[in-house]
C-alpha cells in the first residue's frame, strides 16, 4: 500500500439535504477510482456508503461513513453524511474533520433547508466549498434557475466552472471554463468522455464566462490584479494558482454541473479535489483546550506530538466497536500505546484500519491529516482526544442539541429492561444526539431524539443488533400537586382482633411553603400526647402520601406539615399505626387546603424564517404559550417563549409543517405553574379513569 504524505491527502465531505445525490456521487467516485467494479444504487441497497440495515430499508443515509481511495497519487477520504433533519446533527459533527465539502444541489428541485444549514455551518467553520449541481439529466432540470437561487440564498462569490451541453435527457457533457474544452460523455455510467472543441452555440457564452472567471480570480490577489489590469489576461499557471488560493481562503466558491447517476463530471470533480481543494497542510489550527479550560490552537504539524480527535464510534459485526479518528498532529502507528487524554486512561492501538464503508483494510500508520479507524479501544468514545502524556489538551467537540421529541419505551418481553438499557447505551455511543434513561418523576424509561424517525431507527437497531423488541408511546407528563390554602386533618386507627390491637390518633396542619423547598415537617407536640418514638412514623406516613399524590396521584410538593395533637395507647400504639393514621390525616387536610395541579413549563427558543413568524406565534398561542421576546436575525427570527410541556410533545412535526422544514427549536424545563381549572379537571379525570382500570 502506498504511503501518503499530508500534502497528498484530501478530506472531503459530501453534505446537503436528503435526496440531493450525495451517496450516489460517492459511489460514482469509488467506481471511477477503481475501488468498485460497478456502481451500486441506493434503491437496490447496494452502495458502499449506506450499509446499515436501517439505511438500506429506508433508502436514507442515517450516519456519516468514510471511504478512502486513490486518485492520481492522492488519498481521498470521502465523508458521506446524512441530510435528513432527523440525522442532520451527524453531518454537523462530521464537518469537524473535513478540510473541504462538496454540496450537491439537485438541478430540478434546487436548494432545500438542510443544504442552507450545511452552507451556514461550513461557512462558520471556514471550510472551503464546492457546489455540484446534480441531476442535470432530469427533465425538470433548470440550471440557470439554480444558479440564480445559489446567488440569492448563499449571497457569496460564486464562480461557474462549467457550462452544460444539452438539457434534461439531452444533457451529455460540459464546457470546462478553466481549460476551455468541451467534455462529452458516454451516457452509460462508465464516466468516459471525449475532449472536443467548444460547440459554436456555446462559444460566445463560454468566452464571456471565462473572462468573468479570470477577473474574479484576479480581484482576490493584488499582484494578479495588477497583471490583469495591464494585459487583460492571466497566464494559465497564474490563474490556477490564484484560483486554488482563493478557494482555500473561502473567497470563491466554484460550481460545476453534472449527473452523479450517469457518472458525468465526476472525474472532473475528483480532479478539482486534488488540484484545487486544500490538503491538511493548508488548513488553520484546530481548536482545543488545556486542562484548565484555556483555549489551545493545534497547528497542522506532521512532526509534532501525536494528537487525534475521535469523531465517530460504531459497531462492526466482525471487528467489534470501531473508533474513527482524524490525526491533527504527528502520526500514529499500528500496535502502539497511546493516551486517551479525555479520560486519562492508556489505550493500545491494534491494527489501524483504512475505511471503505463497512469494509476495512489494514494500514501500518496514519500521518497528520489522515482519517483511520481502530477496533476495541476500552475507554474511548466519540468526542475523545487521543495523544500523548506530554501534550495534555483535548479537542473541542461540537455541542449536541437538546432532543425535540420524547417517547416512553418498554420492552415487549418482561425481564428485558436491563438488556434494553445496555443496548441503548451502545447505540448512544454512535449517536450522541440520542438520549435515554428513567424519568425521575414518572419512573418511565424514556427515549429522546431529533424526530420520530430518529427514535424508530434506534428501535430498529435494538431489534436488529441486540435482539430486543420494544414498544413506544407518548410519555407521561410529570405533573405535581400542591396547595394554595391552610387546613387541618385528623387520622385515627383503631383495630382490635384479639391480643394486641392497633391504635393511633393524630392531628396535622398543612400550609403552603413560601420558598422553593418541597417539604417541611414540624413536630409541635407538647405534653407527650404522642411519644417521640412515634413521630418518625408520622413523618414517614406523610412523605409516602406526598410521593403517591392525593388529587390525581402525582407527587405533592411545597407543603409545610405540622403535627400538633393526638392520642396513643400504652399497649396498642406503634410506629406503623401512627404512619397509617398520618396518611389519613394528610389526605383529609390536603383536600381541604385548596389543592391544585402543577404542570411543567418549558422554555423554548424557536428559529423561524421572517415570513413565518406570525404563524409560529399564532401556533404557540394556541398551545397556551407565552411569547417573551423576538430577536431579529439575518433572514430568520428567534422567538423566546414559555409553554406547557404537554402542549409541545408533538411540536417538531408541526413546526416543520408551518415553516416548510426551515424552522428549528430547542427546549428545556423552566419550572412549574398552576394548571388552569379546565386542564386540571381533565388531568384528574384521566387519573381516576386509570385507577379504575
Amino acid at each position: 500500500m502506498k504511503t501518503y504524505t499530508p500534502g497528498e491527502i484530501r478530506n472531503v465531505g459530501l453534505a446537503a439535504h436528503s435526496g440531493s445525490g450525495k451517496t450516489t456521487l460517492a459511489e460514482a467516485m469509488l467506481y471511477d477510482s477503481g475501488y468498485v467494479n460497478r456502481m451500486g444504487r441506493v434503491e437496490d441497497g447496494a452502495t458502499v456508503m449506506d450499509y446499515d440495515p436501517e439505511e438500506i430499508k429506508r433508502q436514507l443515509t442515517i450516519g456519516s461513513s468514510v471511504a478512502s481511495f486513490d486518485w492520481k497519487g492522492h488519498k481521498v477520504n470521502i465523508i458521506d453524511t446524512p441530510g435528513d433533519q432527523n440525522f442532520i446533527n451527524d453531518a454537523f459533527s462530521a464537518l469537524t474533520i473535513m478540510d473541504s465539502v462538496i454540496i450537491p444541489i439537485p438541478a430540478d428541485t434546487g436548494i432545500k433547508v438542510q443544504t442552507e444549514k450545511i452552507w451556514s455551518r461550513a461557512t462558520a467553520r471556514k471550510i472551503p466549498k464546492l457546489l455540484f449541481v446534480n441531476k442535470m439529466d432530469n427533465e425538470r432540470a433548470d440550471y440557470p434557475k439554480v444558479i440564480q437561487q445559489i446567488h440569492d440564498v448563499f449571497k457569496a462569490k460564486i464562480l461557474r466552472l462549467t457550462l452544460p451541453i444539452g438539457k434534461g435527457a439531452e444533457f451529455r457533457g460540459v464546457v470546462d471554463l478553466l481549460y476551455m474544452k468541451a467534455y462529452v460523455y458516454q451516457k452509460d455510467g462508465e464516466g468516459k468522455f471525449t475532449i472536443e472543441e467548444i460547440p459554436e452555440d456555446l462559444r460566445e457564452l463560454a468566452d464571456k464566462e471565462r473572462q468573468e472567471l479570470i477577473e474574479s480570480v484576479a480581484e482576490t490577489d493584488e499582484k494578479l490584479l495588477d497583471v490583469f489590469m495591464e494585459t487583460g489576461a492571466l497566464a494559465d499557471e497564474d490563474l490556477y494558482k490564484g484560483f486554488r488560493r482563493a478557494v482555500i481562503a473561502g473567497e470563491i466558491t466554484p460550481v460545476v454541473c453534472g449527473s452523479a447517476l450517469l457518472n458525468i463530471v465526476v472525474r472532473k470533480t475528483l480532479d478539482l479535489i486534488v488540484n484545487f481543494m486544500p490538503s491538511p497542510l493548508d488548513m488553520g489550527p484546530a481548536l482545543a483546550e488545556d486542562g484548565d479550560g484555556n483555549p489551545v490552537e493545534v497547528a497542522p504539524n506532521p512532526d509534532g506530538p501525536p494528537a487525534a480527535y475521535v469523531f465517530k464510534t460504531f459497531a462492526d459485526p466482525f471487528a467489534g466497536r470501531l473508533s474513527v479518528f482524524r490525526v491533527y498532529s504527528g502520526s500514529f502507528s499500528s500496535d502502539s500505546n497511546i493516551l486517551n487524554v479525555s479520560t486519562g486512561e492508556k489505550e493500545h492501538l491494534g491494527s489501524l484500519l483504512e475505511l471503505h464503508g463497512k469494509k476495512q483494510t489494514h494500514q501500518a500508520a496514519a500521518v497528520m491529516g489522515d482519517i483511520v479507524a481502530v477496533a476495541k479501544l476500552k475507554t474511548t468514545t466519540t468526542g475523545h482526544t487521543l495523544g500523548s502524556a506530554r501534550e495534555k489538551f483535548t479537542f473541542i467537540k461540537p455541542s449536541q442539541p437538546n432532543p425535540v421529541i420524547t417517547f416512553a419505551l418498554a420492552p415487549k418481553s418482561k425481564g428485558d429492561e436491563d438488556r434494553v438499557a445496555v443496548a441503548l447505551a451502545k447505540i448512544q455511543e454512535e449517536d450522541p444526539s440520542l438520549r435515554s434513561g428513567i424519568d425521575k418523576t414518572t419512573k418511565e424509561y424514556v427515549i429522546s431524539g431529533m424526530g420520530k424517525v430518529h427514535i424508530e431507527v434506534a428501535i430498529g437497531k435494538l431489534k436488529e443488533r441486540y435482539g430486543v423488541e420494544v414498544e413506544i408511546k407518548p410519555p407521561k407528563i410529570a405533573y405535581k400537586e400542591t396547595i394554595r390554602g391552610k387546613a387541618k386533618g385528623h387520622g385515627r386507627l383503631k383495630k382490635q382482633s384479639g391480643g394486641h390491637g392497633q391504635f393511633a390518633d393524630c392531628h396535622l396542619e398543612i400550609e403552603p411553603l413560601g420558598d422553593s423547598r418541597d417539604f417541611e415537617f414540624v413536630n409541635a407536640i407538647v405534653g407527650g400526647v404522642i411519644p417521640k418514638q412515634y413521630i418518625p412514623g408520622i413523618e414517614k406516613g406523610v412523605r409516602e402520601t406526598m410521593a403517591e399524590g392525593v388529587l390525581a396521584h402525582y407527587p405533592v410538593q411545597g407543603c409545610k406539615v405540622t403535627v400538633f395533637d393526638g392520642k396513643f395507647h400504652d399497649v396498642d400504639s406503634s410506629e406503623m399505626a401512627f404512619k397509617v393514621a398520618a396518611r389519613e390525616a394528610f389526605r383529609e387536610a390536603f383536600m381541604a387546603a385548596k389543592p391544585v395541579i402543577l404542570e411543567p413549563i418549558v422554555e423554548m427558543e424557536v428559529e423561524a424564517p421572517e415570513e413565518c413568524v406570525g404563524d409560529v406565534m399564532g401556533d404557540l398561542n394556541q398551545r397556551r404559550g407565552r411569547v417573551l421576546g423576538i430577536e431579529a436575525g439575518d433572514g430568520s427570527h428567534r422567538i423566546n417563549a414559555l409553554a406547557p410541556m404537554a402542549e409541545v410533545l408533538s411540536y417538531a412535526p408541526d413546526l416543520r409543517s408551518i415553516t416548510g422544514g426551515r424552522g428549528s427549536f430547542s427546549l428545556k424545563l423552566s419550572g412549574y405553574e398552576e394548571a388552569p381549572a379546565n386542564i386540571a379537571g381533565k388531568i384528574i379525570e384521566e387519573s381516576q379513569h386509570r385507577e379504575k382500570e
